[in-house]
């Protein structure tokens, strides 16, 4: 799709073989299928887009919308956790190998560069090329920041 021209692309990875991400019982299913499912795919999809010379210019974001929880509960599984959540940012100017941020040893909370939802978003609209002064006219015909309160990481660039 990236190679015909499509300038955006949403790849969704869930419950492959019947295993689901939303893991509040059973986390080892995450564990023992889906993150090496995931892990080979994305590899795969950054090899490519290297070898055909795209990764530059595409950036590939793979995120969940929330963390887990640091401990396990009684069912074996981890609950919602909005403290600290995953995200990988590759292509796109983006340096390789770089990495931002750190939980504690629990994964609980952050300890260096927290980085919020629209830090995050602010980051993906930089690598659009859409600086924080742009603005977009909602319903009522008033200019509105893409986002608001949130800083692009330009030292990932």
């Amino acid at each position: 799709m990236i190679e015909a021209g499509a300038r955006f692309v949403t790849v969704l990875w869930d419950a492959p073989d019947g295993y689901r991400w939303d893991s509040h019982v059973h986390t080892a299913d995450v564990q023992n299928h889906l993150l090496p499912g995931l892990d080979q795919t994305l590899s795969a999809l950054l090899t490519d887009l290297q070898e055909r010379g795209l990764l530059d210019e595409t950036l590939v974001v793979c995120v969940g919308e929330i963390g887990r929880t640091p401990r396990s509960n009684e069912l074996g599984g981890r609950d919602h956790w909005s403290y600290c959540f995953p995200a990988i940012l590759a292509g796109g100017g983006i340096r390789g190998g770089a990495v931002w941020g750190r939980s504690d040893r629990d994964a609980a909370y952050p300890v260096d560069n927290p980085v919020s939802p629209e830090d995050l978003a602010a980051t993906v609209f930089h690598a659009l090329g859409l600086g924080d002064e742009t603005r977009i006219i909602d319903t009522q015909n008033r200019p509105v920041p893409l986002v608001e309160g949130g800083a692009a990481l330009t030292r990932l660039f």
